[in-house]
């Protein structure tokens, strides 16, 4: 019996949506002058959305 890669069994149509998702990561400055990152999963198309928001 033949080996079989353990990549070869996933299922390849389930994650074919996953490549619509982007991580995001926007700085956002405190008020005592330093920053801070809110880092995010999103959808690509709400991208500009989200960078919009204060």
């Amino acid at each position: 019996m033949a080996k079989v890669s353990k990549n070869a069994r996933t299922d390849r149509t389930a994650q074919a949506g996953s490549k619509d998702f982007v991580r995001v990561v926007k700085s956002v400055k405190k008020e005592t002058g330093g920053y801070t990152f809110v880092e995010k999963i999103i959808h690509k198309d709400k991208v500009k959305e989200f960078l919009a928001k204060n």
